[in-house]
């Protein structure tokens, strides 16, 4: 298991523990049950890259402790 920090530059950092197999669509669905927002208004992303949620984090080279922009459509 891996531990991504997600920041939503609202002054919230979320931790979510998932698996480096899991999609940036189950991500998303962590980080919602833990915001209260639906993972659909959710974005995630790093610098400019948009990350797709069909897409493993694996993927996306996302590794443990890494740190991921959070923004809400």
């Amino acid at each position: 298991m891996i531990e991504v920090v997600c920041n939503d530059r609202l002054g919230r950092k979320i931790r979510v523990k998932c698996n480096p197999d899991d999609t940036i669509g189950d991500l998303k669905k962590l980080l919602a049950a833990q915001t209260g927002t639906r993972p659909e208004k959710i974005r995630i992303q790093k610098w400019y890259t948009v990350y797709k949620d069909h897409i493993t984090l694996e993927d996306y080279e996302i590794h443990d402790g890494m740190g991921l922009e959070l923004y809400y459509n």
